[in-house]
């Protein structure tokens, strides 16, 4: 068995102790709630989620290889940067497989489809009207993920997924400008609508431009604060146990 019993509740193994840190930590990184420069105590992220420091540590090197964290000598593991290399090779992969696939969508698309992401668009105006970042944040995901599960290569999403960390970090930034969200929601309803009445090229253009306006925001955030942003550090890694 993966756990052990202790009265009514599992104990969870060491795979899913550094399981639960890797996606806590990395997800507190990915919202900026662990904001570049950060420094990362063993003991304290411990303490915080009531695990051992071997899981933080495994995790810490796990991070390490998405170059999320590094080490400095004399201070120890920080919070890399948002790194501008790993937002280009990741809105490249982004791009070029969500306009693959939806190029295969044309053909597929029901009625059915159209309505479950204007569902998704209505359920964006929500949030937005209540000032919920992190609920845009999720209901934007699902959308391109709806988006793409239409020419039935849904599963291609998880490879988006796993290379858009540092572009991830970069759209958390970008919601707080002013009217953000209202813009991709208009963005979001333009690529739905041109879907609908079977306009590729429209389409095509739509969420090419909407896929690149991060540009755009990074470039501004840049300009306010630049320490935030930079290439990829040529330090260490945290040391394995």
């Amino acid at each position: 068995m993966s756990t052990a019993i202790y009265g009514s509740f599992p104990v969870p193994t060491r795979r899913n102790a550094r399981s639960l840190a890797l996606d806590t930590i990395r997800q507190k990184i990915i919202t900026l709630e662990l904001a570049p420069g950060a420094q990362l105590s063993e003991n304290v992220l411990a303490g915080q989620l009531g695990l051992s420091r071997t899981p933080i540590r495994e995790s810490l090197i796990l991070l390490a290889e998405e170059r999320l964290v590094f080490v400095v000598p004399q201070v120890g593991t920080v919070v890399a940067p948002i790194l501008l290399s790993e937002v280009e090779t990741a809105q490249f992969v982004r791009e070029a497989l969500e306009l693959a696939a939806l190029k295969e969508s044309f053909t597929r698309v029901t009625p059915k489809d159209i309505a479950e992401l204007n569902t998704i668009i209505d359920a964006q105006r929500i949030a937005e009207s209540r000032g919920s970042l992190p609920n845009f944040f999720a209901l934007d995901e699902e959308f391109h993920s709806a988006l793409m599960g239409i020419s039935g290569h849904g599963s291609a999403w998880r490879s988006v997924s796993q290379a858009k960390a540092h572009l991830d970090r970069a759209r958390h930034l970008s919601l707080s400008f002013d009217h953000r969200i209202g813009l991709l929601i208009s963005q979001h309803q333009q690529i739905v609508d041109s879907l609908a009445i079977g306009e590729e090229d429209a389409t095509e253009t739509a969420l090419r431009a909407h896929l690149r306006k991060i540009y755009e925001d990074i470039a501004t955030i840049r300009a306010e604060s630049p320490l935030l942003f930079g290439e990829t550090p040529e330090v260490d890694s945290p040391s394995p146990l």
